[in-house]
């Protein structure tokens, strides 16, 4: 099992800035992809930025040029960097570890942090 603990959650005013961590621990020998994804109050569940253990990254159109996501391999953590924050972008906000055992996907997540952006 992988246990992910968020933080950095918060309030913020429209243009501001936030940054969300997220620590793995646990089983986490073999994570590939981290991650952020966030669900708005009556919306699904949506992507928002994903790196793999190599640095590559994929954003999600909405947040590209203002979000920045990071990853510390040594300490199993990862970053989103908020830039330029939206009242669009409040949502709660999980982190997502996954990897890949015998072509099957392990899933897990964090609890989820909320992220509150005022007009």
């Amino acid at each position: 099992q992988v246990q992910l603990v968020e933080s950095g959650g918060g309030f913020a005013q429209a243009g501001g800035s936030l940054r969300l961590s997220c620590a793995a621990s646990g089983s986490s020998f073999g994570i590939n992809t981290m991650g952020w994804y966030r669900q708005a109050p009556g919306n699904q569940r949506d992507m928002v930025a994903l790196i793999s253990s190599r640095g590559t990254t994929n954003y999600a159109d909405s947040v590209k040029g203002r979000f920045a996501i990071s990853r510390d391999n040594a300490k199993n953590t990862v970053y989103l960097q908020m830039n330029s924050l939206k009242p669009d972008d409040t949502a709660v906000y999980y982190c997502n570890a996954a990897r890949t055992v015998l072509a099957t996907r392990y899933d897990y997540w964090g609890q989820g942090t909320q992220v509150t952006v005022s007009s």
